[in-house]
């Protein structure tokens, strides 16, 4: 979401923006996945489960979303929940058609090569660049940071994520469970019936997300190894024994809970280097969204200033 939000402003101004990320689609932590069951694709949100919207620019963001038809209002998270159709990735895949994206491109650190910069990686494109932007978790700029500015590094290596242990489980029928969502129970922070948000289809699933202290204790055990616990705690939370799942995968978030620096971006104008993120404003998608927003404005301000 930074990336995309970034990437949107600068466009707008004239600026031509080609985008690399690791991952085989757009998602980031707005991922989700399906799953092939006898009963069809069940779908999961295992990343954000929602966003809010406080932020003026970003409600008129979402308002456009909801015209475009691919967000809509979830009131059964809370009363200003808002979630993609029909998945929270939706959002990230029309953001992204309107940018040069590279998928499956995994940016190993940056070179500075005649005033300019080239990106490293295996497999990448020989390619220049005037300016350049790190939208990743902290910890993951930190170390490309450094090398070139150890003040914008050290922001980053400040800033510390909490690991979240994701399950994904799908039923042959229905959870007897008069709720859709379940919250701080035992080793569970968060958990939902994704099959019962707005404009989902296909069998019973649930997302279950340890809590932060549980998924750290727990973080080098295997997807295989932690599935027992979180569908246990499942069936704890929702007062019944739970049947064997018709499908499930566990994912392993090492960085998925960010405190927030409040320094809102980091730009290096000599070197044209920098980093936006929700670890720079607080862990929400909005913030992510402001934060990709504050630092192209900083750049196109920079810009015409120089000019």
């Amino acid at each position: 979401m930074a990336g995309l939000s970034c990437a949107d402003v600068l466009a707008a101004s004239g600026w031509s923006v080609t985008l690399f990320d690791k991952g085989r689609r757009p998602g980031g932590r707005m991922a989700s996945r399906q799953l092939e069951t006898d009963h069809g694709p069940a779908s999961f949100d295992f990343g954000a489960q929602y966003f809010t919207v406080r932020d003026p620019g970003f409600a008129a963001e979402v308002s456009r979303w909801a015209e475009a038809g691919f967000a809509v209002r979830w009131p059964e998270a809370r009363a200003d929940a808002w979630v993609g159709v029909p998945a929270m990735n939706t959002v990230l895949h029309h953001l992204a058609a309107q940018h040069a994206v590279h998928f499956s491109h995994h940016v190993s650190g940056l070179a500075r090569e005649g005033g300019r910069w080239r990106l490293l990686g295996e497999g990448m494109p020989t390619m220049h660049f005037d300016a350049a932007v790190l939208a990743l978790p902290a910890e993951q700029a930190a170390p490309i940071l450094t090398l070139h500015d150890f003040e914008l590094a050290r922001a980053a290596l400040y800033a510390r994520s909490q690991p979240c242990w994701t399950g994904m489980f799908a039923f042959e029928a229905p959870v007897p469970f008069a709720d859709h969502t379940v919250r701080d129970h035992g080793i569970i922070a968060w958990a939902a019936r994704n099959s019962a948000k707005p404009g989902r289809s296909g069998p019973e699933s649930w997302v279950v997300q340890a809590t932060p202290q549980w998924s750290s204790a727990h973080l080098e055990l295997t997807p295989d190894a932690i599935a027992p616990h979180l569908l246990g705690a499942l069936g704890t939370a929702t007062g019944t024994p739970l049947p064997a799942p018709i499908a499930h995968s566990v994912h392993r978030w090492r960085y998925a809970l960010s405190a927030g620096t409040g320094l809102g971006c980091l730009w290096n104008e000599a070197q044209q280097i920098g980093a936006c993120g929700d670890w720079l404003l607080g862990p929400r998608v909005e913030c992510a969204w402001v934060s990709g927003r504050r630092l192209a404005d900083r750049m196109i301000g920079a810009a015409r200033e120089a000019a």
